[in-house]
């Protein structure tokens, strides 16, 4: 398997299946872990970079749950593959910048993936489709257990396991679900309930995690803080808080329907009929419009295409996922053609 055949495959996280999915984009759980007797991966040199990057190479591909596997060593990749992987969520825009000794094991269905000396020596990751933490955390407990038979990682009966970043230590867990959150945006509620969550432990990011615009409407909300709390109290203050906002989208949903019915329809037919016919786009643009169609799929109002083809327009959209599907590298305004020319043939159902 190679990084083209994921190309040929949608991302398990792209279904638009399981709970709450008409505002719960994924559910991810990622679970940092260091070899004991190692230095961390800002400190060490590039001889124990690279024993790192072997020794876990094996211990991944080795568990049974990870076969068939994909292994990538990101110096061996080219840029754009490396933009792919990041698009996908498979790997962090930290483990593209610096690609020397580091690699990523990816599950056939793209559930789960590794990342090998990203910040951490390990970073486990498991994404589902929908609001699915506990069948992530579930996956990613058992991969995890796999991976203890096969290397010993730093851990400290104080702190618990030992991370690169102390915010990390402890459990090492980092929860965070991906919502739609389009009539919050609409509604001028949406700094509110991200100030309200914010003080109750939790943050949140953009599409891409840290340091990104929540570009589509789209905001990823994950627990800041893994010291001091088990993994099953993580989850469940997440969940409880995710459950929350999801209230105030539906809600938000309802006022909207209710009291501005003909503008909300306006807003997303326009949209609609934009994507239908340009022939440039930009990504941005795109991303804008994309979410006002998919929350008219989820309120009923565009029937002829479903959500899982909206979401992935969201990925196939994306630089370098286009120029994947041309086999070349694009220019930006190649890109803003070929990029209009997809979403019409996909919403045309071609």
């Amino acid at each position: 398997m190679s990084v083209d055949h994921l190309l040929k495959q949608a991302c398990e996280w792209l279904k638009g299946t399981g709970p709450n999915s008409d505002i719960v984009m994924s559910s991810r759980v990622r679970v940092a872990r260091n070899l004991e007797k190692l230095p961390f991966s800002h400190w060490a040199n590039k001889k124990q970079e690279k024993e790192t990057m072997e020794r876990l190479e094996d211990a991944v591909t080795g568990v049974e749950l990870m076969r068939p596997s994909l292994s990538v060593r990101m110096a061996e990749i080219d840029d754009v593959d490396k933009q792919f992987l990041l698009e996908r969520h498979l790997v962090s825009r930290e483990h593209i910048t610096h690609p020397e000794f580091k690699s990523v094991v990816v599950g056939d269905r793209e559930i789960i993936s590794v990342m090998i000396n990203e910040e951490d020596h390990l970073r486990v990751q498991v994404m589902q489709s929908g609001f699915n933490l506990q069948e992530c955390w579930r996956i990613a407990s058992r991969l995890d257990d796999a991976l203890h038979k096969k290397a010993k990682f730093a851990f400290s009966s104080e702190w618990g396991y030992l991370t690169a970043c102390p915010t990390n230590a402890g459990t090492g867990l980092r929860a965070s679900v991906m919502l739609h959150l389009p009539s919050l945006v609409m509604t001028k509620q949406v700094s509110r309930v991200l100030q309200a969550i914010t003080k109750l432990g939790m943050t949140a990011r953009g599409l891409y995690g840290e340091g990104t615009e929540a570009e589509g409407n789209f905001f990823q909300i994950s627990n800041q803080i893994t010291l001091g709390s088990a993994e099953e109290d993580i989850i469940d203050n997440l969940e409880r808080i995710i459950r929350q906002v999801i209230g105030h989208e539906e809600n938000a949903r309802k006022t909207l329907m209710k009291q501005n019915r003909e503008v909300l329809q306006d807003k997303i037919w326009r949209a609609n009929g934009t994507l239908r016919s340009a022939y440039i786009i930009n990504t941005k643009e795109t991303m804008s419009l994309l979410s006002m169609v998919r929350l008219g799929v989820d309120m009923g109002l565009i029937g002829d295409i479903d959500r899982r083809a909206v979401n992935e327009l969201f990925i196939l959209t994306q630089p370098a996922h286009l120029q994947k599907i041309e086999g070349k590298v694009l220019s930006s305004a190649q890109r803003d053609v070929k990029r209009a020319n997809l979403i019409r043939r996909r919403l045309e159902g071609r």
